[in-house]
């Protein structure tokens, strides 16, 4: 069944990591035509993203956001039992990112890490994985990290891809308090039919060196990606809503996959959701892949109340894949964003 009901942990804080370099849209695709490109951010709702230079991975990104939310919550390294690695950005075929992370982190060697090859839905999968392993018993505190860098594997004279993804990392980190009260719901779902509709059909062991370079890069088939996500994104919400025996307005934020204004506006008037709890980080973000779910947690709710949200955190889109989850957000919960700081570069109040 797709559906499942966990109970007994919570989230005990949430990093989230960009890079410093932000482009300017309407800058960057003036080669296209200013009309053009106008309409392009018009409709996706992307003005600025942040991109990676050449020397920076996903894994750079996720590595800084997870060391500075263990220091936040002063966990020691060797409590840590399980690190989750969520990305389609890998720095290697092999080893799995996961390793490479758990080195520079410093984890113990009692520690299980590996590697979830998922793009724009993987936040909720990955909370599920980590949610079982808590679950089942044996861990206490678990690491999901979600990072994507997306801009490395656009083509540059793709209009319809270049224009919209920015690039992010982060940490999220559980923890097993075994109260029954500390649940989530999750539902979870695949159709791989669509697979070519969100695609780099070249690089990997199936065409390692593809005669048309263009395979190197992500190929987008837009309509197909915009008919999938209206048929089921509606559908994922009122079924998971039904399922944990909850309303519309029992929801305090819809934290969607930021993928396309123009998209994300028609589900919410579809699923007539109320858009003050639709917050968007997509004008100044862009669409980072699945990592935009934790980015678009620490950007519009680090300033909450004092009193507990009920979330749903959705994702969908390449696999084509799709998922959410409802889970309780404690108020005294850490949500941290910072830009990404290359490790001995000089901290931005320090003299050059």
């Amino acid at each position: 069944m797709s559906f499942s009901h966990l109970h007994g942990f919570k989230v005990a804080g949430v990093s989230t990591c960009v890079p410093p370099n932000r482009v300017d849209n309407l800058e960057a695709g003036k080669d296209f035509g200013a009309v053009e490109v106008r309409k392009v951010v018009s409709m996706a709702g992307v003005r600025h993203r942040h991109v990676v230079t050449p020397d920076v991975t996903a894994v750079d990104l996720c590595t800084d956001a997870a060391r500075r939310l263990l220091n936040t919550l002063g966990w020691a390294p060797e409590s840590v039992t399980g690190l989750i690695m969520v990305t389609q950005s890998p720095d290697y075929f092999l080893p799995s990112s996961s390793c490479v992370v758990h080195a520079r982190l410093g984890l113990g060697d009692q520690c299980a890490a590996f590697d979830v090859g998922l793009g724009c839905s993987g936040y909720p999968y990955g909370l599920y994985l980590a949610a079982t392993m808590l679950r089942g018993g044996g861990h206490q505190r678990i690491l999901v990290l979600h990072g994507e860098t997306p801009s490395l594997f656009i083509d540059p004279q793709d209009q319809a891809t270049s224009l919209l993804f920015g690039d992010a990392g982060s940490a999220t980190a559980l923890e097993h308090t075994g109260d029954a009260q500390d649940e989530a719901w999750f539902s979870l779902f695949t159709d791989g039919s669509g697979a070519d509709s969100l695609i780099i059909k070249g690089g990997a062991f199936r065409d390692p060196r593809p005669a048309d370079p263009r395979d190197l890069r992500l190929r987008m088939d837009g309509a197909s990606v915009f008919n999938f996500t209206i048929k089921r994104v509606p559908a994922l919400i009122n079924d998971t809503l039904a399922y944990a025996g909850l309303q519309v307005a029992d929801i305090d934020s819809y934290i969607f996959h930021q993928s396309n204004r123009f998209i994300m506006k028609h589900l919410i008037k579809k699923c007539e959701l109320p858009e003050d709890r639709v917050p968007f980080i997509l004008e100044d973000m862009g669409n980072c892949g699945g990592p935009s779910v934790p980015l678009t947690l620490t950007r519009s709710l680090a300033q909450r109340g004092d009193q507990p949200m009920r979330l749903m955190l959705l994702g969908y889109g390449v696999g084509l894949s799709w998922g959410a989850t409802i889970m309780t957000l404690h108020p005294d919960t850490p949500l941290l964003h910072h830009t990404y700081q290359a490790p001995g570069a000089p901290s931005p109040r320090s003299p050059l």
